[in-house]
C-alpha cells in the first residue's frame, strides 16, 4: 500500500510546526501591539539590541532577523521614519550602511519586552514541560545550524 505524505513523520512534524506558528504568532503581535510596535518592528529592534554595538550590516541583519530581504529593507525604513532605528554609513565600505538602534528604540523595545515574554509563556511555553521545550529547542537549532550553513 502507498504511504500518504500526510503520514511521514518530518511532514507531521512540519505541519505542526507550521500550524503552531500561526497560532501564536499573532497573538504575540497583539501583545507587543499595546507598547505601539508591529511583531515585525519588534523582531529587528530585538536583533538590533543583542548586536555588537547594537548595530549591524543591513544583510547581517537580514540574516539574524525572520523577516525576507525585502521586508528588512521596508522594515528598517519604517523604524527609521519613527526614529527608532537609524542607518549609519559603513566607513569601511561605502557600498553598505549599518541599521543601528536608536535611545527611543530601546526605550520602546524595554516597554513592549514583558508583554511579549508573558505572551510566549501563555500561548507557548506554557504547554510544554521543561523536557520539552529543552527537545524543541535542540531540534529546531539543528535546523537552523544546518540550514544556515547550506
Amino acid at each position: 500500500m502507498a504511504r500518504n505524505a500526510q503520514d511521514e513523520p518530518g511532514v507531521t512534524a512540519w505541519a505542526a510546526l507550521l500550524r503552531a506558528h500561526a497560532a501564536v504568532v499573532p497573538k504575540l503581535g497583539r501583545a507587543v501591539a499595546a507598547a505601539g510596535l508591529q511583531i515585525s518592528w519588534y523582531d529587528v529592534l530585538l536583533v538590533l539590541n543583542a548586536a555588537p554595538q547594537r548595530r549591524l550590516r543591513m544583510s547581517d541583519l537580514g540574516a539574524a532577523a525572520v523577516l525576507s530581504r525585502e521586508q528588512i529593507s521596508r522594515v528598517v525604513s519604517e523604524l527609521e521614519r519613527a526614529g527608532l532605528v537609524a542607518r549609519v554609513p559603513n566607513p569601511d565600505d561605502k557600498r553598505s550602511s549599518f541599521a543601528t538602534i536608536t535611545d527611543a528604540g530601546r526605550q520602546r523595545l524595554r516597554t513592549a519586552a514583558p508583554a511579549y515574554l508573558a505572551a510566549i509563556e501563555e500561548h507557548f511555553a506554557r504547554h510544554l514541560t521543561a523536557t520539552e521545550v529543552a527537545a524543541v529547542s535542540r531540534a529546531l537549532g539543528k535546523v537552523v545550524a544546518a540550514e544556515e550553513q547550506a
